[in-house]
């Protein structure tokens, strides 16, 4: 769970995002650094049990900086006003699936799977689908995934009009290999974070994402 004081502070961060009044309120800061982080410990305890390729996982690895990259975007504010916290095996320079939590009010969600990959993931995917599409079908129809997540997000962004290059229409599993994304995700509303079991009902739902994952990276670790 976050404090309330947390919550407040990114609410006023929003309304207030420049560098005067985030070095005025430095203190506020650090409180809500040290909250963000305890935050992320506790989804350690409660998900490594679940998913052991989490294990080596420490908090640094699961949270991000405050600071908002604006060298290549029109919105040149300097802070985010939202909280996400990433639980994934994969490291520095290696794309793996995992977990997400993002935390914004109006906007927050869970979600796994894996976003947007490289062309290179992309064509391992898309082989692991093709051969194995079977596995992937059954993981989507189990009943805890199908509760929580439905099924993968897709939109026209992320779906291709016509068969990727290498495949025939007629293939059985042509709507997956569509598939140019391939994240589920669930809405949550934010004031939740403020409840004592939000880690422990978070984490129940987010772990039927596991099978997922596991079928993911290990196309991403097939040669």
């Amino acid at each position: 769970m976050l404090s309330k004081e947390t919550i407040q502070f990114l609410e006023d961060l929003k309304a207030n995002n420049n560098r005067d009044w985030f070095l005025e309120n430095k203190k506020r800061y650090e409180a809500f650094k040290k909250d963000y982080q305890q935050l992320a410990a506790s989804f350690l305890d409660a998900l490594k049990p679940l998913d052991p390729s989490l294990e080596m996982l420490e908090v640094k690895n699961c949270t991000f900086r405050i600071n908002r990259d604006i060298r290549f975007s029109k919105d040149k504010t300097p802070y985010k006003t939202h909280l996400g916290l990433w639980f994934s095996s994969g490291s520095k320079g290696l794309n793996r699936s995992g977990y997400y939590i993002h935390l914004e009010k109006g906007a927050s969600f869970i979600a796994g799977g894996l976003y947007c990959p490289e062309s290179e993931d992309l064509k391992k995917m898309r082989k692991e689908i093709a051969y194995f599409h079977d596995d992937l079908e059954a993981i989507l129809e189990e009943k805890n995934f199908k509760t929580e997540f439905k099924d993968f997000d897709r939109n026209e962004k992320n779906t291709l009009k016509n068969p990727p290059r290498g495949y025939e229409k007629e293939h059985p599993a042509i709507e997956l290999l569509k598939l140019k994304s391939f994240e589920s995700s669930q809405a949550i509303d934010f004031l939740s974070v403020s409840k004592k079991d939000f880690v422990t009902v978070m984490s129940r739902k987010l772990i039927a994402l596991k099978p997922l994952n596991d079928f993911i990276n290990r196309a991403l670790t097939s040669e």
